[in-house]
C-alpha cells in the first residue's frame, strides 16, 4: 500500500523541541520519547524530480543516503539487494522517490517511506526474528523483511486483493528473496490484514501499509512482548505511529512523522463495491 511523508515543521510530541534553523538537505527532524531525534529526510517538491531522476536501484539507494532517508548501512544494503524495479508495474518509473499505482486502487509507497519504516523496524528485524507485513501489495517490504530476518527467521505478507498476492509471489520469486520463498521462510497470503495472520504469531515486527482510524486490536495481540509495530493512524490527518510492547505487555506509543496513506479498509471498499 502507499505512503509518503508530509514535510512540516517538526514539534516534539512531548515537548516543544524544534528542528535546526537551517537544514540544507530539506530534512525534517522529529523527536520521540526522551527527545532522541529521529531524522527523516525527503524531497517534497518537483524540483528534485526535474533536477535528475535516478535511473536504477543503486542510484536510488545512493540518493536516499544523500538526502538522509537512509541512516544505517544495514537498511541501505537490503534496499540495494531488493530491486524496486521488480515490484513496480512495467509502465511506471520505479526509481523515482514517489508512490506508484499498482492497480486495484492500491499503490506502492515512495522509496523514502520504505526507508523510514525499515529504519524504525531494523532492530526488530534481526536474523531469526519474525515479521508481518500488512497490506503487502506487490511484495517489496515483505521481501526486504525476509532478507533482514534471514532463513532462520520468518517474514509473512498479507494482502486482501488475491491478484496482488499472486503478483507479489511472482515478484519475490524473481528477486534475491526468492530462495526464502522457496524454503518457506517467507510467505505471502490473501486475507484481511486488519486481523493479522494468527498462524505465524507472535511477531517481533509488524508493519502496516495503510492508514487505520484506530490500531486494530488483533495486531496488538499478535505483537510479541519486546516487539514493535509501525502503523499510520488517522483519517484526514495521519501520523506514522510506533508502538512498542514491553516484556510485561504494556504499550508505549509515539508519532514519528506526518504521512499520507490510503485507508486500511475492506477489499470491497477498496475496489469500490460498497
Amino acid at each position: 500500500m502507499s505512503g509518503v511523508i508530509l514535510q512540516r515543521l517538526a514539534v516534539c510530541c512531548r515537548c516543544s523541541c524544534q528542528p535546526p534553523p537551517h537544514n540544507p538537505c530539506g530534512a525534517t527532524v522529529f523527536r520521540q520519547s526522551g527527545c532522541a531525534p529521529l531524522r527523516v529526510s525527503v524531497f517534497r517538491n518537483m524540483e528534485y524530480f526535474w533536477r535528475g531522476r535516478t535511473q536504477n536501484n543503486r542510484e536510488l539507494v545512493e540518493s536516499l543516503k544523500q538526502n538522509g532517508s537512509l541512516r544505517t548501512n544495514r537498511v541501505a544494503d537490503v534496499m540495494e539487494q531488493v530491486d524496486r524495479g521488480l515490484f513496480v508495474p512495467p509502465n511506471e518509473l520505479p526509481y523515482i522517490d514517489n508512490p506508484m499505482p499498482i492497480g486495484y486502487n492500491a499503490t506502492i509507497s515512495a522509496p523514502h517511506m520504505h526507508a523510514a519504516c525499515l529504519e524504525l523496524l531494523s532492530g526488530h528485524l534481526q536474523p531469526g526474528m519474525s515479521a508481518l507485513d500488512v497490506g503487502a501489495g506487490t511484495g517489496y517490504l515483505t521481501a526486504a523483511f525476509g532478507m533482514m530476518v534471514g532463513k532462520e527467521g520468518r517474514a509473512v505478507g498479507i494482502e486482501h486483493i488475491p491478484e496482488l498476492t499472486h503478483q507479489a509471489i511472482e515478484n519475490v520469486q524473481r528477486s534475491r528473496a526468492g530462495p526464502l520463498l522457496a524454503s518457506g521462510s517467507l510467505s505471502l497470503h490473501t486475507g484481511d490484514g486488519r486481523e493479522g495472520y494468527p498462524a505465524g504469531a507472535p511477531y517481533d515486527a509488524i508493519h502496516v501499509g495503510a492508514a487505520a482510524s484506530e490500531v486494530p486490536q488483533a495486531l496488538v495481540d499478535q505483537l510479541k512482548p519486546g516487539g514493535r509495530m509501525v502503523i499510520p493512524v488517522g483519517d484526514i490527518f495521519q501520523e506514522l505511529t510506533v508502538i512498542d510492547k514491553a516484556p510485561d505487555g504494556s504499550l508505549k506509543q509515539w508519532g514519528a512523522t506526518s504521512v499520507r496513506y490510503v485507508p486500511l479498509t475492506s477489499r470491497q471498499s477498496q475496489l469500490g463495491h460498497n
